[in-house]
């Protein structure tokens, strides 16, 4: 198996990392206004923009609220033979209710997020089985606390000014929406890519063009459908990420979340049901920058009683795109 959108050739100047914390806020900005606000053509901004996505650096992905549409999502940990991971990981990675699948713990274990429709749906029902998968544990998502917006640690090449230009504008209701067959299949190719066109969207879902635009409109601007940006870490030097575990006192659990949402190496983190009830996802430069993290920011949380560290080796899905094909 090989990886996808290899990004060793690739090097970020100014403008490149300008553009994707502009798609970061807006995912869906044109090129025209994009340009406008960084003071470039729309010509370059456009070009620049194919030469990253072409090479698998850059892709603009449109995702659900899952409470907004009654999605339950849950952490899975596969602990597996060696000489089965790869093959549990690729597997897991072709399903379509699998949206992040790695390779964790020196290969030994796979950590993937899934999702159902409600509570009492069976969970990953083809999962391979066998005496080469030793244990299987599924943690359900309880509340994403960072990461849902961007993340940060890459997030700073704008201007507050430049920002606010290109914040779209929304009003997020809470309130439980239900989603139309129309409405699936024009997520569904905003999932493939968050910034196809409206004509495209049209001929790919049977929506008339005006429809299309209207629904992805309505959708945003209600917060169910928001749209990220997946950025290859190593562009911007990153090379160690990991998975962490944390077993968190339950008086201490919003405090511990707020300081993780504020940490720059956490790209993601959420509250999970389990002994370990709280999930984090980090990005550091190497693995000696990975032990300052742990020794000194995650050791000084309050509450945290326990630490669990699990490298990532290999990403077999990223934000619900293939990472490996056999």
């Amino acid at each position: 198996m090989t990886r996808l959108g290899l990004v060793d050739s690739l090097t970020l100047d100014d403008l490149d990392e300008q553009l994707v914390h502009a798609l970061q806020v807006d995912g869906r900005a044109s090129f025209s206004r994009i340009a406008e606000v960084l003071g470039a053509s729309d010509r370059t901004i456009a070009r620049r923009y194919h030469r990253l996505r072409s090479a698998g650096a850059v892709r603009v992905i449109g995702l659900l609220d899952s409470r907004r549409v009654g999605r339950v999502d849950w952490l899975v940990r596969i602990q597996c033979a060696p000489d089965a991971a790869l093959a549990v990981a690729a597997t897991l990675a072709h399903r379509n209710d699998t949206s992040w699948v790695s390779l964790t713990s020196g290969g030994t274990e796979v950590t993937c997020v899934t999702h159902t429709h409600h509570q009492g749906t069976p969970l990953l029902r083809k999962l391979p089985r066998g005496p080469r998968i030793v244990s299987v544990t599924a943690q359900c998502m309880l509340r994403a606390v960072a990461g849902t917006s961007g993340w940060h640690g890459r997030t700073a090449a704008l201007t507050p000014d430049q920002i606010d230009q290109l914040s779209p504008v929304t009003c997020a209701s809470g309130a439980p929406v239900d989603l139309t067959d129309a409405d699936r299949r024009l997520v569904a190719e905003l999932a493939k890519d968050g910034r196809t066109s409206y004509p495209d969207l049209a001929a790919a879902t049977g929506i008339p063009e005006s429809t299309a635009r209207r629904r992805l409109a309505e959708l945003r601007h209600d917060g169910v459908l928001y749209f990220d940006v997946d950025v290859d870490s190593l562009l911007f030097g990153y090379t160690t990420e990991a998975a962490l575990w944390l077993t968190v006192a339950p008086t201490e659990l919003t405090a511990v979340a707020t300081d993780l949402a504020r940490h720059p190496q956490v790209a993601f983190a959420a509250a999970v049901t389990g002994p370990t009830n709280m999930f984090a996802f980090v990005v550091c430069r190497d693995p000696d920058a990975l032990y300052d993290y742990l020794a000194t920011q995650v050791g000084a949380l309050r509450g945290v009683l326990q630490v669990e560290t699990a490298p990532i080796m290999r990403s077999a899905k990223r934000s619900g795109a293939l990472m490996i094909r056999n």
